[in-house]
């Protein structure tokens, strides 16, 4: 999960959303097509909308299907087919020659080749003025918001930035043994060195709270990657890029929201919405504020791109 700050208060309708995400509509790759993204429905009902607001949160989701064609059996056609004109011709192909071969061979092979569909979840909250990916990496979180750019016009954003580098947060924490208030460390986490070595030690399923942890650090080794429960509600794993990763919302959650519903019979989909904003709009803050406080806005703000932390 990424998270970014809106420059600008959201003015955008749904109407507007909707008609504009329409224009880019998923379609699948043709058969001569490598890749093809496109917006899709939230709620995974064909010919739904586009956009989904549930209790004031708004969810959208950009679907990317790419087609790829293994190097080997590219590979394998070039060379047959660079032997063949050898044999025919008499003549070696040159690099230019050699190249087009290549590329008609991988567009010949396309139409046989599998499809791989991912999909990332956008979740915007006007109330607090941040925009959330899913996204696990920078590259595809560029991808999904090069897309909402163009269907909301003077969109503008950064990433969320902290006063406190998450990784000198975490090493204080392990240091000292004592997580920041509303959470606790978990058993998991990753550190590397800053020398040249970039010597890494990984623990899972270990204590935490170690002198041989700590000695890691005393040493040198900064955190990238540590687990944290939020009051005993929403487990995670931040990374050194302020990332939250392997997101779960732990049993006490469910029974609340299970009481609170009752015998109603709500959509599920309506019902999980809920339950994950409605945690993650108070965990983000605490995190946030556990870093120290969020860097004012403007300092690295760019208009229809994306600013890296």
């Amino acid at each position: 999960m990424m998270v970014y700050r809106l420059m600008s208060a959201w003015s955008t309708t749904q109407a507007q959303l909707e008609e504009a995400l329409d224009g880019a509509r998923f379609v699948e790759c043709g058969a001569s097509q490598e890749k093809s993204v496109g917006w899709t429905e939230p709620r995974g009902q064909a010919n739904g909308p586009l956009v989904e607001i549930i209790g004031g949160q708004w969810l959208l989701k950009l679907m990317i299907e790419v087609k790829s064609v293994p190097g080997s059996v590219v590979k394998r056609k070039v060379q047959e087919q660079l032997q063949h004109i050898e044999a025919t011709t008499g003549r070696k192909p040159g690099k230019k020659e050699a190249r087009e071969i290549r590329d008609d061979a991988r567009l010949a092979l396309l139409p046989m080749a599998f499809t791989k569909q991912s999909s990332v979840q956008v979740w915007i909250d006007p109330k607090a003025g941040r925009l959330v990916l899913d996204a696990g990496s920078q590259a595809k979180a560029d991808e999904v918001m090069t897309a909402l750019i163009k269907a909301v016009d003077g969109l503008a954003v950064q990433l969320i930035n902290t006063q406190l580098a998450p990784a000198t947060a975490m090493a204080h924490w392990l240091g000292t043994q004592e997580a920041p208030p509303d959470f606790s460390v978990d058993r998991e986490c990753e550190l590397k060195a800053a020398d040249e070595s970039k010597a890494v030690v990984r623990y899972t399923r270990h204590a935490l709270d170690t002198d041989e942890v700590a000695q890691h650090i005393a040493l040198g080794k900064m955190p990238t990657r540590l687990a944290m429960t939020w009051n005993d509600r929403v487990s995670f794993v931040l990374t050194e890029a302020l990332q939250l990763k392997k997101i779960a919302f732990l049993d006490t959650v469910f029974e609340e929201a299970a009481k609170a519903a009752g015998d109603g019979k709500d959509d599920n989909f309506d019902a999980d919405v809920a339950i994950a904003t409605g945690e993650l709009v108070q965990l983000i803050p605490d995190l946030l504020e556990a870093l120290g406080g969020e860097v004012a806005l403007g300092e690295n703000s760019v208009t229809g791109a994306v600013t890296p932390a």
